[in-house]
């Protein structure tokens, strides 16, 4: 919510409201507060229209033979008018008073409950963006990020000013090399280029940079989540207070909001693959493990699994690499590698098929898709033939699941159950979240890589 009058103000009025004898603000003083100090929810952000969008873009997924899976791609890429939007003009006036920070560019948010800007999420939306022939939007969402390297060093999990603790996966380099691979436009690549050295800057130094030796007495730089936060996160203060209260004191506490607030610099918040105990969120330690992702989406030494920190196996500031500190639970994270094909040049082809054949043998690949984790904790993420084959085949059942689900209900969703074709997903703090930026770019952007043949059915078995 904004400010309808200076922080300072609405603070002074706030600790005046008059208290219960047990601390409770009644209701109708709260709603005086509200109205007088605090606009809406929804006056940072205004609908505009994509300067590129058009219902039907020459050229739009041609490897889509099937007539109703083109019908549902079209009117998934008119999805992207609803989620268009731009920061008020009142934000540009008065930025103190938002919690939003004053993008210049239009922004595609994810939709439901997301009202802002995210950065990871962004690439997949941008894959999507490009499917549809709609450059200028995509490179609009880049220069956004981009304007958040300039003012902090970094590009934060999400546009609000209280992600400025906090990054995420970083595939801003990503989303630049498809736009240039579409577009040819060589000025964008230069003028990123110097943020994109500031960026690759944050995740190899300070807190973020762990030193591993390995067996042979060889050093190796590699990179953690770490949020420069140890409170409670201001977007779920209320929850993760209430996590936190079974924890014996306060060092203990601060340590955990801050390995809560990495997790989400992941993007994985919140997952099993953080806990120690994968059924209580207290035992979250995102800080104490070596990520299998984020190290290849920088890329590092060649690493295939999550590593647990052990302080006990420490000389000075460097850690001695131990194969029992691998963490051998199947994640969908382990296979991170593979999409940034980090090990398609240094690997045998025998390696190589046991690679590709290994998310069959973990179990994450379901009828609709690929699991997060084979644990149910009630959280919410928990180079040859044969791999474009298994990949189109992934490809197909989430597709397919997205289309079912569609024609069931009209919406297309933040995340589903991969173990039944057409549901949605669950768990977390929230019911399913629809609109949804990153879904809908996943899918165009798997139709066109993919396409869809006349003849394959598009219903759940």
């Amino acid at each position: 919510m904004s400010l309808r009058q200076n922080l300072e103000a609405a603070a002074e009025a706030f600790d005046k409201i008059p208290r219960t004898v047990n601390g409770s603000v009644l209701k109708n003083d709260l709603d005086g507060f509200i109205g007088k100090y605090l606009g809406g929810a929804d006056e940072d952000l205004v609908y505009v229209e994509p300067v590129d969008y058009v219902a039907e873009p020459e050229g739009f997924l041609p490897k889509v033979k099937n007539t109703e899976v083109r019908a549902w791609a079209l009117e998934v890429h008119s999805l992207w008018k609803n989620l268009s939007r731009k920061v008020s003009d009142h934000v540009l006036e008065k930025p103190e008073f938002y919690t939003l920070l004053p993008l210049k560019n239009p922004v595609i948010i994810l939709g439901s409950r997301f009202r802002e800007v995210y950065y990871w999420d962004s690439y997949w939306m941008i894959r999507g963006l490009l499917a549809s022939k709609m450059y200028e939007t995509a490179k609009g969402v880049v220069t956004n990020l981009i304007s958040l390297i300039d003012q902090f060093g970094y590009v934060l999990n999400g546009a609000p000013a209280y992600y400025s603790n906090r990054s995420q996966p970083p595939v801003l380099a990503a989303m630049i090399v498809d736009i240039y691979n579409r577009t040819g436009d060589l000025d964008l690549v230069r003028r990123c280029f110097p943020a994109l050295l500031k960026e690759h800057h944050f995740w190899n130094s300070g807190i973020h940079i762990v030193t591993i030796q390995d067996a042979q007495g060889s050093t190796h730089s590699l990179s953690r989540y770490y949020a420069m936060w140890n409170k409670p996160r201001p977007e779920s203060s209320t929850i993760d207070r209430r996590t936190a209260s079974k924890l014996p004191n306060i060092c203990e506490k601060r340590e955990f909001y801050r390995d809560l607030a990495s997790a989400a610099e992941s993007g994985w918040d919140f997952s099993s693959r953080w806990m120690r105990n994968e059924s209580d969120l207290a035992t979250t330690t995102t800080t104490s493990i070596i990520p299998v992702d984020l190290n290849a989406f920088l890329p590092k030494m060649g690493q295939w699994l999550d590593y647990w920190l052990d302080s006990s196996n420490k000389s000075e500031d460097i850690y001695k690499w131990e194969d029992l500190q691998q963490n051998k639970k199947s994640f969908a994270s382990n296979f991170v590698p593979l999409w940034t094909q980090l090990f398609s040049s240094v690997v045998d082809d025998i390696t190589t098929q046991r690679v590709v054949q290994s998310p069959r043998s973990s179990g994450l690949l379901q009828s609709a898709g690929i699991a997060m984790t084979l644990s149910n904790t009630g959280q919410q993420w928990s180079g040859l033939e044969e791999a474009r084959t298994l990949a189109k085949d992934i490809a197909i059942r989430w597709i397919r699941t997205n289309y079912v689900a569609y024609k069931k209900t009209g919406a297309m969703y933040e995340k589903y159950d991969v173990t039944r074709c057409g549901a949605a997903g669950g768990g977390g703090v929230y019911v399913a979240q629809t609109g949804f930026g990153w879904t809908n770019g996943v899918v165009l952007a798997l139709l066109e890589e993919f396409g869809w043949p006349e003849d394959l059915n598009i219903d759940c078995y």
